[in-house]
């Protein structure tokens, strides 16, 4: 069994002297694993960068196999972050939770789209750190709709309007408006209006970070603890490093 096809590179682990075990979501085939003869070599080092492009070739005797990779280098997102330690630790964190969400080998073409697209937004040097953040946690969003856990912030659980939309219960994943939530606001989560659609202007770090804190408890409740798994750590991390930006004027 084989397959060529365009993949990003999502995780790496050291295998042997001089090898590593590649973690890969290619567009029509899904997330495989494949053992890359020399991935640690200085040939391939900047090429398997977590978040990168590849052209991948993946191969196996049988397809219960773990498999070989062998790779050519595609769209160098890390190199393109190289100088900004947030954006790095953006990539690392996107492609965790994509590696800790999707099931292996189950061919998800609108996930490898959406993560080749806001892989790009973070690599790109002329976008603030607000633009990509964003673009990050609506990545998250709709990762959580393609596994069928899809949030409805259309209108108010509670009363069916669709303004003053500012809270989401945790329980039925629906938006709830302001009046309706306010006796219960300790319980809901935030819901910052730029996953409204309805902002104009570029959100502030403290609505992304609103915005993670929405998108991260249902990955890890509906997505991550049914795996066993915790948060992945680059994405703490990631929180960690925008939660100790100054605020901005």
């Amino acid at each position: 069994m084989d397959w060529r096809d365009e993949a990003i590179v999502c995780g790496l682990a050291r295998h042997g002297e001089n090898g590593v075990i590649l973690r890969a979501l290619s567009r029509e085939h899904g997330l495989y694993a494949g053992y890359v003869p020399g991935g640690a070599s200085r040939r391939l080092r900047g090429v398997l960068e977590v978040g990168n492009g590849l052209d991948a070739h993946w191969r196996a005797r049988v397809a219960e196999q773990l498999g070989h990779f062998s790779v050519e280098p595609g769209r160098p997102r890390a190199a393109l972050a190289m100088h900004d330690g947030d954006r790095l630790s953006a990539l690392a964190s996107v492609c965790a939770v994509t590696l800790a969400a999707l099931p292996e080998r189950l061919a998800a073409p609108a996930v490898y789209h959406g993560l080749a697209a806001v892989l790009d937004t973070i690599a790109d040097d002329a976008g603030a750190i607000e633009v990509w953040s964003a673009a990050m946690v609506r990545y998250e969003l709709g990762l959580l709709a393609e596994l069928g856990f899809g949030l409805d912030l259309s209108r108010c659980a509670a009363t069916g309007t669709r303004d003053d939309l500012i809270y989401v219960s945790p329980r039925s994943a629906r938006a709830v408006g302001a009046q309706a939530g306010a006796p219960y606001r300790d319980r809901l989560l935030p819901l910052p209006a730029f996953l409204l659609g309805a902002q104009t202007g570029v959100p502030s770090l403290a609505q992304v970070q609103a915005g993670m804190q929405l998108t991260g408890y249902f990955l890890c409740h509906h997505v991550f603890a049914p795996k066993g798994l915790a948060e992945p750590p680059p994405r703490r991390r990631l929180a960690m490093r925008l939660a100790s930006r100054p605020a901005a004027p």
